[in-house]
């Protein structure tokens, strides 16, 4: 009888996660039953699956509390990957100043809590001098969902946008627009438990003028990348920072600083896409490693 693994999205991912056909047929190849199940799905039945893998849980980021509680009550019942220890960490994007204590190069980041006033915490970070542009986005987000960029002249949208999401009770990110990624794009690097599998370009997600968008996530331009050795250098260091073990799957997302140094923009453990179609024979690679990971320590 072959071993059951649940593959965790969401109703309103079904159908966009375009890892999910190799991932299923990489399961299949490796003698592995796998289904697709949705995390917060009543009628699902964790006891039943070997392993569950965050995939496309894509519409936690405004419901993170349940999502979270889904997370601690699966994990008893299953073998749940990533698990609750990382989660809980990596929701949140609070989690870049962790990294930039450890001296992981990251794009300087002011975080503004509920309660916090929009309007002055925006000329105070304006303030600093030297920000042409600017991006507000929440802290706990996915997808560059209620992201936005700015410039000179659209400071009260921008604090309209910001006191929104203070309003809601979320925490928001402000980061100076770094726009050499308007040319070289984002490069995302995958590791599997601790391992580089493969590399991406994405191309430039933010656009001046455009309003935040309330997609699910938005549309993004995706091509094979090499890495540099700057970029490998960067990434080794964040996930050296981690305050776990290596988990089973790691996206460490960079862009170019002013300099045109690579710094970190985003490290994704919860439900990154990991773009198995551009890299022939990663969706094998980590269907092998699945089974072979010790449970997540904090340290």
């Amino acid at each position: 009888m072959k071993a059951r693994i649940a593959l965790v999205s969401a109703r309103a991912a079904r159908g966009l996660d375009e890892d999910m056909p190799p991932l299923l047929a990489a399961l299949d190849e490796a003698g592995l039953d796998a289904a697709v199940a949705d995390w917060d799905d009543p009628g699902v039945d964790w006891t039943g699956y070997r392993l569950a893998i965050l995939r496309s849980t894509w519409d936690y980021a405004e419901r993170c509390a349940e999502f979270l509680a889904w997370a601690e009550r699966t994990a008893k019942l299953t073998t749940l990957l990533n698990p609750p220890p990382v989660i809980r960490w990596n929701t949140d994007k609070h989690y870049l100043r962790d990294l930039a204590r450890a001296d992981v190069p990251t794009v300087p980041t002011r975080f503004v809590e509920p309660g916090g006033h929009a309007t002055r915490v925006l000329e105070e970070f304006l303030s600093e001098g030297g920000i042409a542009e600017w991006v507000a986005k929440p802290a706990v987000g996915a997808g560059s969902r209620d992201a936005a960029r700015y410039a000179a002249g659209e400071e009260r949208a921008a604090g309209e946008h910001i006191q929104r999401l203070l309003d809601a009770g979320r925490s928001v990110l402000l980061q100076p627009y770094l726009d050499q990624v308007d040319h070289h794009g984002e490069t995302a690097l995958m590791y599997f438990a601790g391992r580089f599998s493969h590399a991406i370009r994405k191309g430039p997600l933010l656009r001046r003028g455009d309003a935040p968008t309330d997609a699910l996530f938005a549309a993004e331009q995706i091509t094979p990348r090499a890495p540099s050795a700057d970029e490998f250098l960067v990434a080794e260091r964040a996930l050296a920072a981690l305050p776990f073990a290596a988990p089973l799957y790691a996206r460490v997302d960079l862009i170019p600083s002013a300099d045109g140094k690579p710094c970190l923009l985003e490290l994704e453990l919860t439900e990154p896409s990991l773009f198995f179609a551009h890299a022939p024979g990663a969706a094998a690679r980590f269907v092998g490693l699945c089974s072979r990971l010790p449970a997540v320590q904090m340290t």
